[in-house]
């Protein structure tokens, strides 16, 4: 009777089934099994998630891969020439990238009465011949464009479109005319007369925005040998800006555009009596009051200029020759100083004196480049050793000691020395003459090539050049960071005078197979010809 009784308390599922009170377990299945079913609903949505996840991930590696094509590296050559005939050539050569593949590329102007694209001077409606300025591709020298302009053909500068909204890269004088071309298209953006006097090579000051156009503006200034003259020009529309204004009656030899790390822009003047430089507001207002105020002042120098003339003595010599930037240290430029007798480093920023350098008559225009890893460029000259010689000198751009030198035989018309970066923290100097074996004859078909590595101090090598007249010369990177190349462009001697034009590109690499090792010095070096050799081949060269 007892288990009969108790037999619900005893089996509690039983009891539900029989229509009893459910309990409380038979409560518990039921929840549980809509949970379950719950939980098998969401495990399907995750599986149908994780799959298109997955389909997704898939079809975007399979586009990459097969239907989006990657970027293709330019494929170069490791040389390449141009021939032009019954043509003139000029001392303007400029790399710019004016293809837009991040490949550097060559722009040069040619006197003719043919471009090579079929572009005739009478199609233009100029006479014949006239100018043309050409674009090469840097890959392949083929002509990217050619633009024919009315002749003759005075000065060019490139490089003028950077961070300033102006549409061209480029400005020429040219007959009676300036030209403002875009380098991409050699399209003519503006074009308007050429004030006369300003015939002078790169006289052009690149300006903010003064005109409030969102453009920026230049200044071009000129000297003829009774006055110096600067005018202002709108860089959207070619249109002179004020009037022109005469600095002085004072004859300036050269000028070079330089800016203080306040920002404030000024126009150093050479000048038989030394160097000075005058702030371009001084100028602007005189040109157009009010104009000046797009222009910024520096205190320092403006304490130290002239209260009269606003011109600010850098430094006094009778004998100056010339004038050039180093290269931005903390974003100023320090200012170079080739006198008769010495050479002198500037602060570009206080003026103050660094080093000066006791020397003969230097040669030619120096240049820099890093002979060693002190991140501050070295100064590279070539002075008169006589004898028909040269002494060629790397001075420690620190404090103005001799770092490395080496004499060769002075060749004619050998360019000056250059440089190109390497990803080592050093440069690659790049010499033009001949190893100085007593003969005092010096011949043009006698010209060789040096080249220098830093670590190998005691070896040189030497390497055949062509025997032309070279017109300009350029050891450069052809694409950022690789790829260092030179350019030679080779003409007639007389500038302007017809013959024929040669413009040569060839990788720098390309020469070091069939160079010759010299060593120089005393002790020389314990590595092999092959070992220099290889050592130049695994350079991998950077941009400063």
């Amino acid at each position: 009777m007892e288990s009969t009784g108790n037999a619900a308390e005893a089996d509690p599922l039983k009891r539900g089934e029989e229509g009893g009170d459910p309990g409380p377990a038979t409560e518990l299945r039921k929840k549980g099994c809509k949970e379950v079913i719950g939980f098998a609903k969401l495990t399907h949505w995750r599986t149908a998630v994780f799959f298109f996840s997955l389909f997704l991930c898939l079809t975007i590696v399979f586009a990459f891969s097969f239907i989006i094509p990657c970027p293709v590296r330019p494929q170069y050559l490791a040389s390449w020439n141009r021939t032009y005939n019954n043509s003139a050539s000029y001392g303007f050569l400029s790399v710019q990238d004016a293809s837009k593949d991040k490949v550097m590329d060559v722009l040069f102007v040619l006197k003719d009465t043919e471009g090579t694209l079929n572009n005739t001077c009478a199609d233009a409606g100029l006479p014949s011949p006239c100018v043309f300025m050409l674009a090469l591709d840097g890959t392949d020298g083929e002509t990217l464009w050619e633009r024919p302009l009315q002749p003759e053909f005075h000065w060019a500068e490139c490089g003028l479109e950077k961070d300033s909204g102006r549409n061209w890269d480029c400005l020429l004088s040219h007959s009676n005319q300036l030209s403002a071309l875009d380098k991409y298209s050699g399209e003519v953006r503006w074009q308007q007369p050429r004030p006369s006097g300003l015939q002078s090579t790169q006289p052009v000051v690149s300006l903010p925005d003064l005109d409030g156009d969102s453009v920026g503006d230049v200044a071009l200034v000129a000297s003829d040998s009774t006055q110096t003259q600067v005018l202002f020009l709108s860089g959207k529309t070619g249109e002179q800006m004020g009037s022109t204004v005469v600095l002085d009656t004072m004859e300036t030899a050269s000028h070079l555009p330089h800016h203080t790390a306040k920002g404030s822009q000024y126009v150093l003047l050479r000048r038989d009596s030394g160097l000075y430089g005058l702030a371009l507001w001084r100028i602007a207002v005189k040109a157009r009051p009010g104009m000046e105020a797009g222009l910024s002042r520096d205190k320092y120098w403006e304490d130290k200029a002239d209260a009269t003339t606003g011109l600010v003595t850098i430094y006094k010599s009778d004998s100056l020759r010339q004038v050039l930037e180093t290269g931005p240290t903390e974003d100023v430029s320090n200012l170079l100083l080739v006198t008769q007798k010495e050479v002198v480093l500037m602060d570009g920023n206080n003026l103050q004196m660094l080093w000066r350098v006791n020397t003969s008559s230097v040669l030619s225009e120096p240049s820099f480049g890093h002979y060693n890893k002190d991140s501050i460029l070295d100064v590279v000259i070539e002075e008169d050793a006589g004898n028909n010689s040269k002494r060629i000198v790397i001075l420690d751009g620190m404090s103005g000691g001799v770092l490395w030198e080496v004499t060769l035989r002075a060749i004619p018309n050998s360019p000056r020395p250059a440089s190109i970066h390497t990803a080592n923290g050093y440069s690659i100097f790049v010499f033009w003459g001949l190893k100085n074996d007593g003969n005092a004859s010096s011949l043009i078909s006698d010209r060789r090539i040096y080249m220098l590595h830093p670590v190998y101090s005691k070896v040189l090598l030497e390497a055949t050049s062509s025997a032309g007249h070279i017109v300009k010369f350029k050891a450069t990177l052809l694409e950022r960071g690789r790829h260092a190349a030179y350019i030679l462009l080779m003409g007639p001697g007389a500038q302007g005078a017809d013959g024929t034009v040669f413009l040569n590109k060839w990788k720098l690499k390309q020469d070091v197979p069939q160079s010759n090792v010299l060593r120089i010095g005393t002790g020389g070096s314990s590595e092999t010809s092959e070992d220099i050799k290889e050592a130049f081949n695994r350079l991998r060269f950077s941009d400063l």
